[in-house]
């Protein structure tokens, strides 16, 4: 090769080299240009991204309370303490600090510092003021996480009613569940920065989505009123030897619920391993076969129709036959002449039959069903059920029903069902919907605003006239005096009626367990409160008369005293001197 044609190659090799370190640039400059100016507004959103993420902000949930303020569930702060080995500057000097306000050994501690891992727990539920202590610290790689953590001061006495919160926040069962939208509040969002190590930096509020704090509630129950109440369960439990029971409360002019006690109950502050059917509430969802209680209602009926009067006499041989089926009386006696008044106050299954049919089916149907009967009270309760009653045209009634049902059997309702049909008759006729919140108290986060929503009693409609419930409380009156005297409460007029109804099982009535009640209201005269009882298979008898109408009697006493209700012949001489 030549000289020249060597200095020719030469050029040519650094032109090339030159073309495509110039073509090189041109791609860098042009990729620059594109990402640095063209999508600079793009990439700088995605970088944000990349260290900013979205957070779900759970308000405070509301409160609930009774009817004089005492706390029945709140909330407190825990916290769940954690380290990042990696953020750790002197683990020495930090893990005895740490191990101190844990309770936990400082070389434990230490050893989860220098762990070859990304992120280590210490401790899960510490209490609020050793969360804070920590957080104190300021230590980057110790990481402090707050939970709310919902507490039931009153245990195992308001479970059913209050119901439960779960770890993830949501409530279930009781006044928890139903009004869960209310005490939950509304969530907001907030904005979590990273650093490049990857640690959190505070949380920053979105201004257009802050939290809203759920509502606090105010019940019409009185944590006296229960602790009475479920006292005397415990008693009549023991006493009786009762597998269960429950024991409702209720203010009969307003349908307001003043206490409601049921057993077996639980912890709600430790419900992890409790059966799920120990949760629902047996006041409002368990259903049972009523027996004579009802006979309150079919009396009701009769006398409203116009079919019965209290002096009216009947002949009693001891059976009636109804729809091919024959009822006898519990004692299977005949009574034989025997007034309307007094075949209540002896509870004769065959006169309550006897009335159903002298109503008919058509009327006899129409009065329970506005009694309630079948349908839901809408107590602002979780879980309620409607009961179970068969009706003339369904294809499972039939006609010996019209004379079972007269009796409480073949019916089933719930305690609430039952507690407010009968409130119609000690409030004069007119059913009442029962309930359990008094009034809503919420704040609004911006302006700290408070706003209260009181609830006013609700008339559901009129069951049965004035004269008839004056009438019907007058012969129930004198089923205590002269019937259920174990009821009795020196110094004051009580009305009410015995039930001891059958057990079902899939082969007929059980031969010998029962579930015994009672339901009553006092003063007679100005009912303040109304009480059920039912205790479920009581061993040491399985009359109500001889478990439930005792139970009443000695809640009834403490009431009266309580309630600051003088005895019948004060009451009544300073009412008629007036002020």
């Amino acid at each position: 090769m030549s000289s020249k044609e060597g200095a020719w190659n030469g050029m040519w090799r650094l032109t090339a080299i030159g073309l495509v370190i110039t073509f090189g640039f041109s791609v860098v400059v042009t990729q620059m240009i594109h990402y640095q100016v063209i999508k600079h507004d793009e990439l700088s959103v995605r970088a944000e991204e990349q260290f900013r993420s979205e957070q779900v902000v759970r308000p405070d949930r509301g409160t609930i309370n009774d009817a004089n303020g005492n706390p029945l569930a709140l909330n407190v702060t825990e916290w769940d303490i954690s380290v990042s080995p990696s953020l750790i500057l002197d683990a020495k000097e930090l893990a005895p600090a740490v191990a101190e306000l844990l309770g936990l050994p400082a070389e434990e501690v230490y050893g989860k510092m220098i762990e070859d891992a990304m992120w280590v727990p210490l401790a899960s539920d510490v209490p609020q003021e050793v969360g804070e202590a920590l957080l104190a610290l300021d230590e980057s790689g110790l990481i402090c996480e707050p939970h709310d953590l919902r507490v039931y001061p009153e245990g195992e006495s308001f479970p059913h009613m209050i119901g439960i919160v779960t770890k993830a926040g949501n409530g279930f069962y009781g006044l928890e569940g139903y009004y869960e939208p209310l005490l939950h509040g509304s969530d907001g969002k907030a904005e979590t920065e990273h650093r490049p190590t990857g640690e959190e930096l505070p949380l920053r509020l979105r201004p257009d989505s802050q939290p809203k704090p759920g509502a606090h509630l105010y019940l019409t129950a009185d944590r006296n009123i229960q602790f009475i109440a479920e006292r005397e369960l415990h008693n009549a439990l023991e006493t009786y030897g009762a597998d269960g029971g429950t024991i409702l409360i209720m203010n009969p002019k307003t349908g307001a619920v003043l206490a409601s006690v049921s057993y077996p109950a639980y912890d709600p502050n430790d419900f992890g391993g409790t059966e799920v059917s120990l949760m629902a509430d047996p006041a409002v969802s368990s259903m049972w076969e009523p027996g004579s209680i009802f006979k309150i209602i079919t009396w009701s009926a009769a006398l409203d129709a116009g079919v019965i009067g209290p002096g009216m006499m009947v002949y009693d041989d001891g059976s009636i036959e109804v729809g091919g089926r024959l009822i006898l009386n519990s004692d299977r006696k005949a009574h034989g002449n025997v007034s309307i008044t007094q075949a209540l106050v002896k509870s004769l299954n065959t006169v309550a039959s006897f009335i159903s049919t002298t109503l008919g089916k058509d009327q006899f149907y129409t009065y329970l069903r506005r009694f309630g009967f079948g349908a839901l009270t809408d107590v602002d309760l979780a879980s309620e059920g409607p009961g179970m009653m068969k009706q003339p045209g369904d294809p499972n009634w039939f006609p010996s029903e019209l004379g079972t049902n007269s009796f409480g059997q073949g019916i089933a309702v719930t305690p609430i069902q039952m507690i407010t049909a009968v409130s119609a008759v000690a409030n004069g006729g007119l059913l009442m919907q029962p309930y359990v919140v008094q009034r809503q108290v919420s704040t609004d986060p911006e302006t700290g605003e408070e706003r209260v929503v009181q609830r006013e009693p609700k008339i559901v409609r009129r069951a049965i006239s004035q004269e008839t419930a004056r009438a019907m409380t007058q012969m129930l009156v004198e089923v205590i005096e002269n019937g259920a005297t174990k009821a009795q409460v020196p110094g004051y007029r009580v009305a009410g009626k015995t039930g001891t109804a059958q057990i079902p099982t899939p082969y007929g009535y059980h031969p010998n367990d029962t579930i015994a009640s009672f339901v009553g209201f006092a003063p007679a005269d100005d009912p303040q409160f109304i009480i059920l009882v039912k205790l479920d298979r009581p061993k040491a008898s399985p009359w109500g008369s001889q478990t439930a109408a005792p139970t009443f009697r000695a809640i009834a006493e403490r009431l009266f005293v309580y309630m600051q209700i003088p005895p019948d012949e004060i009451r009544l001489a300073q009412y008629q001197e007036g002020p």
